[in-house]
């Protein structure tokens, strides 16, 4: 209805037609949720080692003497050829000065020594009749090579340097076999394709086997280092066969005293169970969900980042997947999580969070049993914009997975005016997840709905939905729309009951008729307002009594006796317009225009929200 006239319900009717508010159930959710997921990995990614890295050698000398052999145009060539020298001593110095070249830390003449055909020579200088000391250095020149673009890399790779570096894994010197490592977990960093032909090539076990071995902490470093990047990749991700070999040795090194091989060791977990819920299966599987759960509590940062991730990402499972990191008492961590002193440990914590609101009600009332639910709210309304979302999410979640108990707990948790002060977030999502929490709630509040939409209203609530009416977004108006046409259209006021909002304005005509007379003079002012939702009743003496209801319908047309204006959604003070409209008279043909007016009215003044009142004063054909 439109100030009580049914010519209008046809266009709304018709931008609705194919439009129906789509509950979404706790299995979208949950699959929404990871995906998000895999946008948060993505931006964590700065937290964790580095794909690849080179061996840097800051040296004043290295530098100079770089500038020197680039300087020099037979620099290079002589390099390359002393490296093919017979003589061992001639060949190694070539080598090593080759090696330092790639070490320096500024700008490394990497295709300049790609281009002097050098990568051939390096990698004949990996075969077992080599010296090792000639083996290491070669090794560490390809490592610093391979630790490039993707183009470089590739060019290690196609010189054949692969098949040698995991001869070189069976060395009896360690200081080869680590450059080996090394060399290697550079070349499996760069992507799924690299880390299948290593593994083809049967890197696994011999990698492995070091872990078993007494070896100086600075190459475990290293080996738990190639098993994160073996475990990166998610498209695809690594074989269950290369995982299940990779998880034993994981459940070892997540007990591990030192905090790199550990912060690596709950990485190379976190990207495992990223990749959907056979291989989330699989770490459960391998009994390491109860010690990542006791990290979350670990004295360093770092080590919480990573625990917080992987058992985050098992929480996007199934319902009996996050059981299993609930029944490790994991929310009794998420108190201290949430407060902690980085924004994106809080986050990762919401985030967590919002997968187990996602799950069924056990899970939902899980959350409220531990007393979360105050600090998620408290984190919806005043947080870092990123975990705001994450408590969007977290909330909504609950108006799904939970039932009237679970919401009605959050509502006397003052959850309305935090999820209302999102809705003029510029984040599309945050708007929608919003609103669809509020219509959940709105769903459940039954005959309590009323106490709902007064809170809503009481903290402007109600003033963003009826401007959401006009967002670009096509959900978003939609639903606010369907919002306020269910839940804040009262049908006493309508029809012109005795609501206190209800306004007569018969003694005003005689402003309303000098307005008219001006109007017709004149022409009415071209623009286009947005109404509030009015209904009209006649009186038997010809006024009409305008009952007020404050919201705005989109897709109304006002007009003139020669132009129409679409209606936008801002109200102004003292001005006029005409309103076409069409009567249920005896000729239904006639049009009549009514002159309108838009004035505040004086009981609703003590309203913060007081705004313009349209008032419709008489009819002409």
């Amino acid at each position: 209805l439109f100030f009580g006239f049914t010519m209008s319900d046809h266009v709304n009717n018709t931008r609705i037609l194919h439009f129906k508010n789509k509950g979404r159930n706790a299995d979208e959710l949950r699959r929404r949720r990871t995906d998000m997921s895999f946008e948060l990995r993505k931006s964590k990614r700065e937290d964790t080692l580095s794909k690849k890295r080179s061996i840097h050698v800051q040296s004043v000398e290295i530098d100079e003497a770089t500038t020197s052999v680039l300087r020099d145009g037979n620099g290079l060539l002589m390099i390359l050829q002393n490296a093919q020298s017979p003589d061992p001593i001639v060949q190694l110095n070539a080598v090593q000065q080759a090696r330092k070249l790639l070490s320096s830390d500024r700008n490394p003449p990497i295709d300049d020594l790609i281009r002097s055909g050098i990568l051939p020579v390096l990698v004949n200088c990996l075969g077992p009749h080599n010296s090792p000391e000639l083996q290491f250095e070669a090794a560490w020149a390809l490592t610093n090579i391979a630790s490039g673009t993707s183009e470089q890399t590739k060019a290690v790779v196609h010189s054949g340097a692969v098949p040698l570096f995991l001869q070189l894994l069976q060395s009896p010197h360690m200081n080869v076999c680590e450059q080996a490592v090394w060399a290697l977990g550079n070349i499996i960093g760069d992507g799924p394709h690299f880390r299948d032909y290593c593994i083809e090539l049967g890197i696994i076990d011999p990698l492995l086997e070091f872990i078993k071995r007494e070896v100086p902490i600075g190459f475990l470093r290293n080996v738990a280092w190639v098993i994160v990047n073996l475990c990166r990749s998610k498209e695809p991700p690594p074989s269950a066969l290369t995982i299940s070999k990779l998880l034993p040795a994981l459940s070892v090194l997540v007990h591990h005293p030192d905090m790199s091989v550990l912060v690596d060791t709950v990485w190379a977990l976190s990207y495992l169970t990223d990749g959907g819920n056979d291989q989330i299966q699989m770490v459960i599987d391998a009994g390491v969900v109860p010690k990542l759960v006791q990290l979350l509590n670990h004295r360093e940062v770092k080590v919480q980042a990573a625990a917080l991730r992987a058992v985050g990402n098992i929480v996007t499972g199934s319902d009996e997947q996050t059981q299993v990191v609930l029944n490790c008492e994991a929310l009794s961590y998420m108190p201290e999580l949430l407060a902690h002193q980085k924004e994106k440990i809080n986050k990762e914590a919401v985030w967590f969070l919002s997968n187990i609101t996602a799950g069924n009600r056990e899970q939902v009332q899980a959350v409220i049993n531990a007393g979360l639910i105050p600090t998620i709210i408290k984190l919806l309304e005043k947080s870092d914009f990123a975990t705001q979302k994450e408590a969007a999410w977290a909330i909504s979640n609950v108006t799904i997975s939970g039932q009237r108990e679970e919401v009605a707990f959050m509502v006397s948790q003052g959850v309305i005016p935090a999820m209302c002060s999102q809705l003029n977030s510029r984040d599309v999502q945050v708007v929608q997840v919003i609103l669809d929490g509020l219509n959940n709630i709105l769903k459940m509040a039954g005959d309590e709905v009323e106490v709902i939409t007064q809170q809503i209203e009481d903290c402007g609530g109600l003033d963003h939905i009826e401007t959401l009416q006009t967002h670009e977004n096509e959900e978003i108006y939609k639903l606010a729309y369907e919002i306020l046409d269910k839940y804040f259209t009262d049908d006493d006021d309508l029809m012109g009951g005795n609501s206190e909002e209800i306004i007569s304005f018969d003694k005003c005509n005689h402003e309303f008729l000098s307005l008219m007379s001006s109007i017709q003079k004149e022409g009415p002012l071209p623009f286009g307002l947005a109404f509030s939702f009015c209904s009209i009743t006649h009186s038997p003496f010809g006024k009409m009594t305008v009952s007020f209801a404050r919201c705005h319908r989109p897709g109304f047309f006002l007009s003139t006796p020669g132009s129409r204006f679409p209606v936008n959604s801002h109200f102004e003070f003292g001005c006029c317009l005409v309103l076409e409209r069409r009567d249920e008279l005896e000729n239904p043909t006639d049009l009549h225009y009514s002159i309108g007016i838009i004035k505040k009215h004086e009981d609703l003044e003590q309203r913060e929200d007081a705004f313009a009142v349209v008032t419709l004063l008489l009819s002409i054909s």
